[in-house]
């Protein structure tokens, strides 16, 4: 892909890693939790070697993906806090989602949406992580009554459902808003995107 040198940058190699290992680690943790979750889709483990070897792996990709949640979480904490343009943004989501996204409010980095998510996430990782742990049988669970366990697993599979909506949602965002993929891949963003979709963060980086 040959970039414009007047191209932004939005993120830097580090923080492109960080989001693809966390990514990563949720497409196998998705997989993975949908093979033991139902019998219709055990076939998947077959992704994994088998029922065994996918029932061994998921907690542990889970903790690889949470300690780089954790990091990912802290460096953009503060870049989504919520505020009163990004509320007024929420409010008037479905006007770019019929396509008119030319009057919304000024955004910085990250718009309302996108912040929600952010903190969604965050709640959701903490669900998952700690309900996780009550219920790894092969090392955790026996310090649990049996009620804790269930209700562990309740709370992990609806947690773990409502993220993988949550995600899909970011993915096809991400496509269908053109121009915002590249920022994961190359770490680069037009101007002329930047300035339509996240003015505030433009004119912040760019001094005009």
């Amino acid at each position: 892909m040959i970039r414009d040198p007047s191209d932004l940058q939005r993120y830097n190699a580090s923080e492109r890693a960080n989001h693809w290992v966390v990514g990563i680690c949720f497409i196998l943790l998705a997989l993975s939790g949908l093979a033991l979750f139902h019998p219709a889709l055990f076939p998947l483990t077959g992704l994994f070697g088998g029922g065994v070897w996918t029932r061994i792996l998921h907690p542990f990709v889970g903790v690889v993906m949470m300690l780089f949640f954790v990091l990912m979480f802290f460096r953009f904490k503060h870049l989504n806090q919520m505020g009163d343009t990004d509320w007024e943004w929420v409010k008037r989501a479905k006007e770019m989602v019929d396509g008119d996204d030319h009057n919304m409010p000024e955004m910085g980095k990250y718009n309302g949406g996108q912040k929600l998510l952010f903190w969604f996430l965050g709640l959701a990782m903490l669900v998952l992580f700690v309900s996780g742990i009550i219920i790894w049988r092969a090392y955790f669970s026996h310090y649990f009554p049996i009620g804790v366990i269930r209700l562990g697993a309740v709370l992990h599979a609806a947690f773990a459902a409502v993220m993988i909506i949550a995600i899909i949602v970011h993915v096809y965002a991400a496509i269908w808003v053109r121009g915002t993929i590249r920022a994961m891949l190359y770490g680069t963003v037009t101007r002329a995107w930047a300035k339509q979709h996240h003015r505030a963060w433009y004119r912040q980086v760019t001094g005009k």
